[in-house]
This record gives structure tokens, sequence and C-alpha cells, in this order.
């Protein structure tokens, strides 16, 4: 779905699985900076948006989720995952209910897929699921923004900010009171910066939840069974992830990021030694430089430098080994 803020002067599309939303307009650092001090808008309107109503709806969800959301007050975030039957994921929610309707926002192009399975579910349970994409923006303001909300927009807000479910007819009129806005590439810098992992991106077919940190912001370790807890639990008392992910630090000097898939090595080992990892998002960063998220073997050594393809890459740890 194109968002009719491309329009916007300056805004240049994203392309792949953001696409339909502005990567940025101009000023790719300027943007960043905006944000970081709280202000401006990021236009989230390709991400999909699903609501769940009907007065089973909280305990419905909690038999279907990793979190704990059978008591979740009104107007508290949170986010979960749908695992595999072997505990992989696959889905993520970001989650608030206002009372009467779980409303949570998805990847783009996940929401049809995460219906189908939450429809094969219900069974006896008094829910409607419906897909509101079409009817819904999501609008992301930064923390520390004063920008206003208007009255009746369902909200969801967490440390790094605000998300809002927007009537998307009420996009554009919106948007010219929001602030300068910010493309998409600023808005994951900031993510990146932050360890915060992004389906499809820091995920591949075998992904467990430990592997990203996702314990405890997204798995709640002490919730009744769901697809997938026993891998969840087993991991958790019995062993380690095989793989970690880690925050990178680039040289500054080259000219492209390593994309995407980028295999890492131990630098120490040549160009010949064995793959221990691979590039799962990389940034420029308005202060940090170029920085990337990677998933590493879990047994590398913490502070072994490392290459991805060419470029030379020093870790912080964000999952410990």
């Amino acid at each position: 779905m194109k968002s009719p803020l491309l329009t916007l002067p300056g805004a240049v599309p994203a392309e792949g699985v953001d696409e339909g939303v502005a990567a940025h307009y101009g000023d790719l650092f300027r943007e960043q900076r905006a944000l970081a001090d709280g202000a401006g808008f990021v236009d989230l309107s390709h991400r999909g948006v699903v609501t769940v109503t009907g007065p089973d709806r909280l305990s419905w969800l909690h038999l279907l989720l990793t979190q704990h959301v059978s008591e979740l007050p009104a107007g508290e975030a949170t986010e979960a995952l749908i695992l595999s039957a072997h505990g992989h994921i696959e889905h993520a929610l970001y989650l608030v209910d206002d009372g009467s309707t779980v409303w949570a926002h998805v990847e783009p192009g996940t929401q049809e897929a995460l219906i189908a399975y939450l429809e094969s579910m219900k069974f006896f349970y008094r829910v409607e699921v419906a897909d509101r994409t079409a009817d819904y923006a999501v609008v992301y303001l930064p923390a520390g923004s004063i920008a206003e909300v208007p009255e009746g927009v369902v909200v969801r807000e967490t440390a790094h900010g605000r998300d809002l479910f927007l009537p998307r007819a009420d996009l554009e009129a919106y948007v010219e009171k929001a602030g300068p806005p910010a493309g998409l590439l600023a808005y994951e810098a900031l993510r990146v910066e932050h360890h915060r992992p992004r389906l499809g991106f820091e995920t591949d077919h075998r992904t467990i939840p430990h592997e990203l940190g996702w314990i405890g912001t997204a798995v709640h370790l002490q919730k009744g069974c769901y697809r997938g807890q026993e891998t969840v639990a087993r991991v958790q008392n019995l062993g380690k992830p095989p793989r970690r992910l880690v925050f990178l630090h680039l040289d500054g000097s080259e000219v492209h990021l390593p994309a995407p898939g980028t295999e890492l090595r131990v630098a120490d080992e040549g160009p010949d030694g064995r793959k221990i990892g691979f590039i799962t998002t990389s940034v420029r960063h308005h202060e940090l430089g170029p920085v990337a998220l990677a998933l590493v073997k879990r047994n590398v050594p913490t502070d072994a430098p490392l290459v991805a393809g060419e470029t030379a890459a020093a870790q912080e740890t964000v999952v410990e080994p």
C-alpha cells in the first residue's frame, strides 16, 4: 500500500519489504538527530494492522502467544511472538488493548498469514479477528515527542516512543502538525542502536527467541502452554541457543556497508577462515557511524575481532554466550 506521504518534499521511496513508505526525505542524519531529540515522526503505514475483539480476546490470545496477556491492562503496550511447533519464530506482534479491542501492528505483508493462523485457532472462543490495514496507518512518534495525539486514536506507548493507530484517511492532515518527517532509514538506525531485533531481518527459518534476546520482552517464562513452549523451556533450563545476537561497529573507512547476509569470519583466521555468522541489518548512525546487528555462533569469543566480507567489525555483546 503506497503511502500518500511519498509526495512530501525530498521523499525517496524505500525498497524491498518496506516498499510503500519513504526511506528518507533527503537528509538521513538530520532525520536521525531529530528523532533522537524527540522531534518529528516516521510513516510506518506499510505495516499490517490486525485487531481482535470479543469478550474472550485476551484469554484466547494468552493461549497462542509467547507473552502473558490474559490480564493485560488497558493501554499497556507489550510485544509477543507466535512460534512453530519446534519453537522457531513465525510472527512478531506489537500489541495494546484499548479496553475492548486488541490492536497489533506486524511486519508488512505478514498479516494475512497471521490472520489465517488465528482464524484456525478460534474454535468456540468468542473472538473476532480483522485485518484493518486498509483502514488504519501506523505512525511513530519518538520518545520525548510533544506532538498532539488526536482524540480517540489508539496509542501504543513504550520506552522507545509511541505507535499511533491512525485512521488512514486522517494521515495527511495529521502529519502536517506532527513536525518534520523522518524516513525509515533513520528509524532503523535507532532500532539497531538499541539492539532491537526485527522479524525477517534478524530472523530466519530456524531462529528461536533466546538467540535475539526476546526472552522477557516478548516471551514470558512463567505462563501456561503455547505452541513451541517446549523448545523455549528446554533451552532456558537445560542449554544455550546455538547462535547469539551481536552489535557490530564497522570500519568507517569503507564506502559501502556490508549487506544483510554478508558472511562473518574471525579476523585472525584470515579470508579462508570458517564462517561464524552473518550480518542481519547494517546502517549508518549519526553518532556511531556504520554499525550493524548480526547473528554469530554462540561459542565465538566475545572479544574476537571479526570481518564482514572485507570490512573489519568489533563486537558488542547483546545476548550472552
